[in-house]
């Protein structure tokens, strides 16, 4: 990765960084005073043994260039305090702010991008990633500041004091530089391998645990013990790759900082009995070598740093530069307000996942305000293709799909989905109290007249005085401390207190039993009087409540009727209601 490749992907960090300009300032400020500060000591060194070397001195100057060193060192610990509360408490508040934009951007993104990404990935690049950034823009520019001052300023002074040895001293430096730049371009794809093999680690414990009941129930924790060790072998590899190149870096450059010294030993040791340099010098000499190996060392860990956090931001800017495939287009519509407008209308809407295979092909459909559609059809019909165009999860084709009789990609995306209450398939609960997870929608939290309500509405009654804090009972992570029905009715409930112009029920009723199943939409449509519902299953007893049914088969609109007409008319729908009944004993 190149030096154009680091500005590339740092570039959208300027803004960031621009906020905290001024304590970056100050913490370099601070940095290069104590760097300055540091290298005055030596100078003292100097003095002191040139006088101590002469025999003509006297302790009270001594002991006053004594304490001139702890006075300084006293000062240098203060500004190292000073810069790593500017400089690292500044990456500090880039990492948080980036965090935070990053989880907002997250959630404008479409169903789509989830698709096609997994969740320990994402995990991996919101907080690993995230601290590889934080540490190039906090140490990283620390060890860049005293490589360049440090490394200049102590070059400059050895030479003054004595060229002579300095040059023969300096002589492995270039080797260095070489060496830092070979370093850099290696260290760059190892970086890569390691974060995605990360990614990968963490992806595994994710779909590992969320999916732990099923393995549990499968008795197959030995193969996801296999696939977990695999996959941190991998990485152990990837990081072991690092180590390795680490482990040569850092001994060499140690070595080529030893040489300096040695050589500054053999040239220097040598002028001081020629009476060419005096024994302080030489001293001082030493110390200034010794101090430049942290330079030589920080650049190493300046391009350990920029090129682990180059890498991390390029993964992070994947995700930033994603644009959400479904927005608000630029020119919006107005609701029409004529109650005589369909609530819903359908009009030849196709729509391919892929481009090539239709999952929905001519649907034609009428919804009037107040109607309750029932929608059927073997799995993979497209039954819930079609309700998510309702909603733009998926962008149908322009002018396929009508709300209030405007297209529904010239609504606003927020104000669209506000019109729709769904309770999907998979029935998801948070991991917080059943009454949170039924006011999740509920902007006022104190509304407890229509949480009551929506309880009763989804016949939770009985099941929470059972537990034993009532509905203020925790639910495990996607509701697994709750049975599937219970978890099925919290999720309506969650819908149905919404109080929306549309309520979809998408199969929300595969594991609540006939008799509750009737309850419930008895009472929901006694509430939901003269607005629209949408009821997706396979239960014949659930459709009987809607005013027309819709049949699906691959995509297609097989059937479409009322339920007393489908019931006697030959077709999937009355041999589904034939099946049904005798299922249920009834003949």
């Amino acid at each position: 990765m190149g030096k154009q490749s680091f500005l590339k992907e740092f570039k959208s960090l300027f803004p960031y960084l621009a906020k905290y300009r001024n304590r970056y300032i100050l913490g370099v400020i601070c940095l290069i005073i104590v760097d300055a500060a540091q290298i005055a000591i030596p100078q003292f060194v100097r003095i002191t043994v040139d006088m101590i070397s002469t025999g003509d001195f006297e302790w009270k100057k001594i002991i006053i260039l004594c304490l001139c060193m702890v006075g300084i060192m006293t000062f240098v610990s203060v500004g190292r305090f000073f810069w790593r509360y500017f400089i690292n408490g500044s990456s500090r508040r880039v990492e948080t702010r980036l965090r935070e934009d990053i989880f907002c951007h997250l959630q404008k993104l479409s169903w789509d991008f989830y698709q096609k990404n997994k969740i320990g990935d994402l995990m991996a690049r919101s907080i690993n990633d995230l601290h590889a950034v934080r540490m190039s823009i906090g140490m990283g520019i620390v060890a860049l500041f005293d490589f360049v001052f440090m490394s200049t300023a102590i070059l400059v002074i050895i030479f003054i004091q004595d060229a002579r040895s300095a040059l023969f001293a300096i002589i492995p430096l270039p080797l260095v530089t070489l060496l830092i730049l070979v370093f850099g371009k290696l260290a760059g794809k190892r970086f890569k391998a390691a974060h995605e093999a990360y990614s990968k680690v963490s992806d595994n414990v994710q779909e590992t645990f969320a999916g732990i009941s099923v393995i549990k129930s499968f008795v197959k924790e030995w193969w996801f013990i296999k696939k977990f060790a695999d996959s941190n072998d991998d990485y152990r590899k990837a990081n072991m790759d690092l180590v390795r190149l680490f482990g040569f870096f850092f001994p060499f450059v140690s070595f080529l900082s030893g040489l300096t010294v040695l050589i500054m030993l053999v040239i220097g040791g040598i002028r001081v009995i020629n009476g060419v340099m005096t024994p302080g010098s030489l001293v001082a000499m030493f110390r200034y070598l010794g101090m430049l190996i942290w330079p030589l060392m920080g650049a190493g860990f300046m391009v350990n740093m920029i090129q682990r956090g180059a890498v991390s931001m390029g993964r992070i800017n994947e995700i930033l530069n994603t644009q959400p495939s479904i927005k608000d287009n630029e020119q919006l519509g107005t609701r029409n307000e004529n109650i005589e407008v369909p609530a819903l209308e359908l009009s030849n809407l196709d729509f391919s996942y892929d481009g090539k295979n239709k999952a929905l092909e001519g649907i034609n459909l009428r919804v009037s305000r107040g109607e309750w559609l029932g929608i059927m059809g073997k799995t993979g019909s497209g039954k819930s293709t079609l309700v998510k165009t309702f909603t733009r999860m998926i962008d149908p084709p322009g002018g396929s799909v009508n709300v209030f009789g405007l297209d529904v990609r010239e609504w606003p995306l927020e104000e669209l989905r506000s019109l729709f209450a769904v309770s999907p398939q998979d029935s998801y609960l948070f991991s917080d109290t059943i009454a949170n997870n039924i006011m999740y929608g509920k902007n006022d939290k104190n509304s407890g007249d229509e949480l009551i309500k929506a309880i009763s509405v989804c016949a939770l009654n009985k099941d929470l005085d059972n537990f034993q804090n009532g509905k203020n009972t925790l639910v495990g992570e996607r509701g697994l401390t709750l049975s599937g029905g219970q978890k099925q009715r919290t999720a309506v409930a969650r819908a149905v207190i919404m109080d929306s112009e549309f309520l979809i029920l998408d199969d929300s009723f595969s594991a609540v039993d006939n008799e509750t199943e009737q309850k419930i939409l008895e009472a929901i449509r006694k509430e939901r009087k003269g607005k629209t519902t949408i009821i997706v299953s396979h239960r014949v007893s659930a459709l009987k409540y809607t005013d027309k049914i819709l049949v699906l088969d691959k995509g297609k609109v097989l059937q479409y009727g009322n339920h007393e007409d489908l019931a006697k008319e030959a077709g999937f729908y009355s041999k589904m209601a034939a099946f049904q009944r005798m299922e249920q004993g009834d003949g």
